[in-house]
């Protein structure tokens, strides 16, 4: 499910907090919307209210649909491609078939987190385009990333490998 933005930094309490007074935590939590439990040894959880949670799902399908079905219209597509470097200014260092293949596998993302609950699909999508974006901007490392592999770069040969089951 889709991260949810919280309005300020107030807007959270310690898990102490909510092990000492779950009911305090909770009706807070319900006022709000949703409410982020910060934990010293471990990842920070937002606590939310179900119908909020479905409204954020439901937010998420219905953009993912819309953004499916305008890139299946030409105009819609031009759109979206002219649009991206807006949203990702990095893109700018991406040429236009890798901005077409940035976008579909953007869209083909978000539809999976809004239809399979795979959200981790859209930041590894972006996160991969980024660094292809900061490889093509610095001239160098696009020198690198373009000579041919001949074998020689991994060093000593460790032998044949053996395929597992």
């Amino acid at each position: 499910m889709a991260a949810m933005r919280l309005r300020a930094e107030s807007e959270s309490v310690s898990f102490t907090d909510l092990s000492r007074d779950p009911n305090a935590v909770a009706a807070r939590a319900a006022a709000l919307g949703c409410l982020r439990v910060t934990h010293r040894d471990a990842p920070d959880m937002v606590l939310s209210t179900a119908a909020r949670a479905e409204y954020a799902e439901e937010n998420l399908i219905t953009a993912s649909r819309l953004f499916l079905a305008l890139m299946k219209q030409d105009d819609g597509a031009k759109s979206l491609l002219l649009a991206l470097p807006e949203v990702f200014p990095w893109a700018r260092h991406l040429d236009a078939e890798e901005v077409r293949a940035f976008t579909v596998e953007l869209l083909e993302a978000l539809s999976d987190a809004a239809e399979l609950g795979a959200g981790e699909a859209v930041h590894r999508a972006i996160v991969s385009w980024r660094a292809t974006a900061r490889i093509n901007a610095d001239p160098e490392q696009l020198r690198e990333s373009a000579r041919p592999f001949d074998g020689d770069d991994l060093g000593d040969d460790l032998g044949p490998a053996e395929a597992r089951e």
